[in-house]
């Protein structure tokens, strides 16, 4: 359920709206867009120098290997989008953020030394555990300090760095890996290290964890040097057993339909991100395209993942976020299916664009939907397991277009993550449908923030 900010308890005046948005929140918001763009970094790193490690024969790796190296990254990332949440509620949003920083840094260190593929595995593993941690704790971080009526907006905002690193890994192949070879591409991945004590010294810590910890002192310092406004503490005994019970707060009550509607949706967001990512490309050349050069789409891609998340921020603000990532989810679908159908290069690349523009904030606007609408010192739990449970289709999207080309029926493979959309569409547009309902049944005005 979204918060609402209440005047403070420790005397800080009323906040101006120019004071909130040009202070406080442009500070939380510009330490966590850089974090995130070290993120999606080392992300998408991998498959930009992969082409380079295959044909160099690094490691003695081969075809098969490779993917299980993808998966080594993908299956840490669920698990630390699992535990991140509740670890960030308990410990601090800042010092995870700080510590997913180094982690994945260092691991990047480790796969630029690695002599074997088992250690590079491990690598990639440590790497996942970081990547999955830092994302939700981000999300929640930047949520706590956006100002009013902006939450998805600023949320948009975050995600645009993470497709930003993905632009920014093509390049380092580019520059990078061809004269000095693929080891330095992931060297180049550990200059975010150099970012952490920055991070550890400015970033604030999350104003609702300090207050929902019983540090409204604390709290209440930095909402006076910032001239922001500090949440209302929760009641001591609710609020102690909260904590102790994060997870099970999801499935309180009425929660539990809901908690699930979420999960189901992302994994099939994810199921379609990640399956496109990872096949769209080859799937598009079996159908008889000639795509150039592949650089010009991943540029296309994700230069539409930035544009997309803006405006379905804005968008979402203004209309709801699980009513525009429904909408996303539908000409998403819409979109993968026509790529099936063959067309003009130029009018393909048209398509590809919009496609990065709905495909990937659809998923995000899931993860605004869960963060506006949970108590803030729950808030961390309930996106980290929503995009733990979507790293699942995560997994399973990009096995399943293997499969589907396997067994030579590529061309199923449209339709199949076409479907993955659209199965999306309704899970989060049933949760729409019941957020509203119950908003009409209590009167909440917080729910309608979310819900509309």
């Amino acid at each position: 359920m979204a918060h609402r900010r209440t005047r403070g308890k420790q005397g800080c005046p009323p906040p101006s709206p120019t004071a909130r948005v040009g202070r406080l929140a442009v500070l939380a918001v510009g330490l966590c867009w850089l974090a995130v763009l070290f993120d999606g970094l080392d992300m998408f790193i991998y498959g930009s120098v992969l082409p380079h490690m295959l044909a160099e024969k690094a490691l003695g790796l081969t075809p098969d290997q490779a993917g299980d190296l993808g998966s080594y990254a993908t299956f840490g990332m669920l698990v630390g989008a699992l535990t991140a949440g509740t670890v960030a509620d308990r410990i601090g949003r800042k010092k995870l953020m700080v510590a997913c920083v180094a982690l994945f840094s260092l691991a990047c260190g480790l796969c630029a030394t690695a002599g074997s593929v088992d250690v590079f595995g491990l690598g990639r593993t440590l790497a996942g555990l970081g990547l999955g941690g830092l994302l939700p704790t981000a999300i929640s971080m930047v949520s706590d300090f956006a100002p009013r009526g902006r939450g998805a907006l600023t949320i948009g905002m975050l995600m645009t760095a993470h497709h930003t690193g993905g632009i920014l890994s093509a390049y380092v192949a580019l520059w990078v890996v061809e004269p000095l070879g693929w080891r330095a591409a992931f060297w180049f991945c550990v200059l975010p290290l150099l970012f952490v004590p920055v991070l550890a010294r400015f970033l604030p810590e999350s104003l609702s964890f300090l207050v929902a910890r019983g540090r409204g002192e604390e709290g209440g310092e930095l909402a006076r040097r910032y001239e922001v406004e500090l949440p209302a503490a929760p009641a001591g005994k609710q609020a102690a057993a909260d904590r102790r019970h994060s997870l099970a707060n999801l499935f309180r009550g009425g929660e539990w339909t809901q908690t699930l509607l979420y999960w189901l949706a992302s994994f099939g967001g994810l199921l379609l991100v990640c399956g496109v990512a990872t096949w769209l490309l080859t799937l598009m050349r079996g159908e008889g395209y000639n795509l150039g050069s592949a650089l010009t789409f991943v540029l296309l891609f994700n230069l539409g993942g930035i544009v997309g998340m803006l405006v379905a921020g804005r968008a979402s603000d203004r209309f709801g976020a699980p009513r525009i990532s429904a909408i996303w989810f539908a000409l998403t679908a819409a979109g993968v299916f026509l790529l099936s159908v063959h067309m003009p290069l130029a009018l393909t690349f048209t398509v590809v664009f919009l496609t990065g523009v709905f495909l990937n904030s659809a998923q995000t606007m899931i993860y605004a939907t869960v963060s506006i609408r949970s108590r803030p010192e729950n808030r961390a739990t309930a996106v980290g397991w929503t995009s733990g449970m979507g790293r699942f289709g995560a997994v399973f999207g990009p096995w399943l277009g293997g499969q589907l080309l396997a067994a030579n029926q590529g061309e199923w493979g449209f339709t199949a993550f076409a479907l993955a959309g659209l199965s999306s569409m309704v899970f989060i547009g049933i949760a729409a449908l019941r957020g509203s309902r119950r908003a009409a049944r209590t009167g909440s005005e917080q729910e309608l923030i979310g819900a509309h």
